[in-house]
């Protein structure tokens, strides 16, 4: 199961992600679902100190209420049965796949760093289908 979900321009998730977690692993539990990929945002949880010091005012300002939603989701992913990837974009932009791109469970920011979602989606597929990020957060960006 590969979900990933997004609050449009909204700054307030009105409780998006950790309600639409808890539903994510209630169907997964249903069905049967043994493996869950699962795309959050960089700057959620442990990857906040790797951001830079602009992504970290606007993580804590602007984006504070949808940065406590995903982080309740995901505690929760990782609390949960199925095998889970969590992965950690940075900004998307809508361009075009560059097939290149960098992923590693942290990484150090710099500048303004973006990746297309079709790249995002690229690797959520691969992880899906592999076991190298079972159990594991994917920092990734262009």
């Amino acid at each position: 199961m590969v979900p990933a979900l997004g609050r449009g321009r909204s700054l307030n998730p009105h409780g998006l992600f950790d309600r639409a977690s808890a539903a994510v692993l209630g169907a997964a539990q249903q069905q049967g679902v043994s493996r869950l990929v699962w795309m959050s945002f960089f700057g959620v949880g442990e990857t906040f100190e790797s951001a830079t010091v602009t992504q970290k005012t606007m993580y804590r300002t602007m984006l504070k209420r949808v940065y406590a939603s995903k982080e309740i989701a995901d505690d929760r992913i990782r609390a949960s049965g199925p095998d889970w990837t969590l992965v950690y974009p940075t900004a998307l932009t809508n361009g075009s796949a560059k097939g290149t791109y960098r992923v590693a469970d942290r990484m150090q920011m710099k500048g303004a760093p973006r990746i297309s979602r079709v790249d995002v989606a690229a690797f959520m597929l691969q992880a899906a289908r592999g076991s190298e990020w079972n159990r594991r957060d994917a920092v990734i960006t262009g």
